[in-house]
């Protein structure tokens, strides 16, 4: 009887795979090496986990394939039908530039260059009204150029469609006729909002990612059927629910984030299993630090975001903060003798200097090993790293330079990076107006759990949390998000003056097409769940915020709750202002029965050291004598006092003096900071 539930999550470096037993609870993992072909390493990982797919109900898969596409630019030739006379839109943007001080630094191209960029006779106003038909004789010559071209993919983007999509579908009937194997995406299909840069931007990302993620979802479809599995492939995607093959086909740029969120979706769940409705995510590998934010017990969710700066992608997102900060991350002295830390990375190959492959720069990892905090042997004695080449990277790059002594300059490199850390976290909590001190500090990813109780002294978080398998969290996210959709459509009136009935006529149709979308997914309709929401803004404004609407409608409380989210994030409020309603938006869930995680008796029991090692804490002058334990002996209800350190097959977890850390019944570490902080 099928009982697996299985998660992969397809990263750089490593493929993670998470399979959870439905009927003990029991999670196992597995790590293996990603390939040049993602799926070659999925099903490698299937194998090492030891899954036979025909035991499993549901396979759920977060991948960068889309994410990396768009920043390789390694995509399929193809074309965008325009208004004439609009052909530009997405290269002249909004003229901004992402380093606004850099007068030489450009913003990327466009992903289709302009001479793929035709234009057609047609034009609809603003208010919908057809003010010039669309010359079917000069679309059937722009299709045919298409065509003697051989673009694998199309993005019709007509001005004012929103308004009025029937030129936009009707050029996509044309192309069809005229090229029946290529994929055509319509701007007001995909994004049927006002602004044309925004709209047309989404669109031209969800055209080039088409054929390139359908194809990919379609062989994993298919090599997965092949080896037994009988259900569908879900597919996490960047609004933190996931999607079927079948809605890939429609909106495959919603899979441009999916890795990303797969951290926070874990973050969220872990947070609220150990009491917590409100919690800080940090997700630290090897290159990066993902930072997410979690607020009564729901996900910080942003509406515009960009893989490249200067194309934005407009479906809602988790919200993920990134930076260059990870255990392969350089430290390095800048031209005024500054230390400084990352961006750069050692990656995998050749990775740290400890790593033995031919880097003599120090990095995260280096430092860790200088100051004790990691052990000579990770991975279960897998990897083996040269204490000697680390302390060689840190005495010539910074002790030396800098004049410092070597455990000096090993903790000044950790103390910079958790600075660049902090600095992350107050951007996507203080300047949202969150406080930190009323959060707890999710860590996980290879390095989180060594730097999570420096971070939470440092911003006055009093409780770290850390999963039993850090390493592996994100795959664990996989396996917790419910099928998603997020639709929406423009609506602009005064909330003072509008009509309720209209505003619920339109989130009627919205509920329909949800339903509809669901059903088209196999989600039976007891398992269906619909969120309304207002977009609003004070008159005059140009950007909104969401906030949630009742059924039914109560325009009144949208606004009251209006003034006081604006107040929360941007410190103040004008209650005699009018609002506007801006979009009306649907969230429709599918819900998908979630796992039931294996919950362990509390012996108390406190397990003996494996062995003693001497360990450099920030918090104490001269090294300690630090017990280390496996984190596979600690029982639940077990209760450490630091200083120690955890050592597991997939990360270490460092517990400094004055630090206590109780093991719960899920096994999870609850570290409380003392108050010091």
């Amino acid at each position: 009887m099928a009982n697996l539930r299985v998660a992969v999550d397809v990263g750089g470096t490593f493929t993670d795979i998470c399979v959870l037993d439905e009927a003990s609870g029991s999670v196992s993992v597995a790590k293996v090496p990603s390939t040049p072909d993602p799926i070659d390493g999925v099903l490698l990982g299937v194998a090492e986990a030891g899954v036979d797919l025909r035991d499993v109900v549901l396979f759920s898969h977060g991948t960068t394939v889309a994410t990396n596409a768009l920043i390789t630019r390694n995509l399929p030739d193809a074309a965008m039908v325009t208004t004439r006379g609009f052909r530009d839109i997405i290269e002249i943007r909004r003229g901004t530039k992402d380093d606004l001080w850099d007068a030489y630094k450009d913003v990327a191209p466009p992903y289709i260059r302009r001479r793929d960029r035709l234009e057609v006779n047609e034009r609809i106003g603003y208010s919908g009204e057809i003010l010039e038909t669309l010359d079917e004789d000069d679309a059937r010559r722009v299709s045919r150029i298409l065509a003697r071209r051989g673009v694998s993919a199309v993005a019709v983007c007509f001005i004012n469609s929103y308004a009025n999509p029937v030129h936009e579908q009707r050029m996509k009937e044309i192309l069809q006729e005229e090229l029946p194997d290529v994929a055509v995406s319509t701007s007001s299909e995909v994004l049927p909002e006002i602004f044309e840069h925004e709209r047309f931007s989404t669109t031209v990302a969800n055209a080039v990612l088409s054929p390139l993620v359908t194809g990919y979802t379609q062989r994993l479809s298919d090599r997965l059927a092949e080896s037994g599995y009988r259900g569908d492939l879900l597919l996490l995607h960047s609004g933190g629910g996931v999607m079927t093959p079948r809605a890939v086909e429609q909106l495959a740029v919603r899979l441009a984030a999916s890795g990303i969120a797969a951290g926070a979706i874990a973050a969220r769940h872990l947070a609220t299993l150990c009491g917590f409705d409100n919690a800080i995510g940090l997700d630290m590998g090897g290159t990066s630090t993902d930072i997410s934010l979690v607020y009564g017990g729901e996900l910080r969710v942003t509406k515009e975001w960009f893989v490249e700066y200067g194309y934005p992608i407009m479906f809602p997102s988790v919200e993920v903060l990134t930076i260059g900060a990870g255990g392969g991350s350089l430290a390095w002295i800048d031209e005024v003798g500054a230390l400084r830390n990352g961006p750069q990375s050692a990656g995998a190959d050749p990775g740290p200097a400890c790593y033995g492959r031919g880097n003599e720069q120090p990095t995260n990892t280096d430092a860790n090993l200088v100051l004790g905090r990691l052990g000579e042997d990770l991975i279960g004695g897998a990897m083996s790293l040269d204490r000697e080449a680390a302390e060689r990277a840190v005495a010539s790059a910074i002790a030396e330079p800098l004049g410092l002594g070597l455990d000096e300059a090993a903790q000044a490199t950790i103390k910079v990076a958790n600075a660049n850390m902090a600095d992350a976290v107050r951007l996507i909590s203080i300047r949202r107006g969150y406080d930190p001190r009323e959060f707890a500090l999710a860590v996980f990813g290879g390095a989180g759990a060594l730097h999570g109780s420096a971070l939470a002294r440092d911003l006055a978080i009093p409780t770290v949390l850390v999963p039993p398998n850090p390493g592996i969290t994100s795959a664990l996210g996989c396996l917790l998000v419910d099928v998603r959709h997020d639709l929406s459509t423009m609506f602009l009136a005064e909330a003072d003056t509008v009509d309720p009935a209209e505003v619920e006529g339109e989130f009627a149709k919205l509920e329909d097409e949800a339903r509809e979308r669901l059903a088209q997914e196999g989600v039976s309709p007891d398992q269906m769940s619909i969120q309304r929401f207002l977009d609003m803004r004070y008159l005059g404004q140009w950007r909104s915020m969401s906030v949630r609407a009742e059924s039914p409608l109560d325009i009144p409380a949208a606004a009251a709750r209006f003034h006081d989210e604006h107040e929360r994030e941007h410190n103040y409020r004008r209650d005699d202002a009018p609002v506007e309603i801006y979009r009306v938006t649907v969230h429709a869930v599918g819900v998908t029965p979630k796992p039931e995680l294996a919950r362990y008796e509390r012996s108390g029991a406190r397990p003996e050291p494996i062995s003693l090692r001497s360990v450099h804490f920030e918090e104490e002058d001269a090294r300690v004598e630090t017990p280390i334990y496996t984190r596979s002996d600690i029982p639940a209800g077990a209760v450490l006092e630091g200083p120690a350190v955890i050592e597991q097959l997939d990360s270490t977890v460092l517990i400094p003096p004055g630090v206590e850390a109780e093991i719960d019944d899920w096994l999870n570490i609850r570290m409380t900071i003392s108050g010091e902080a």
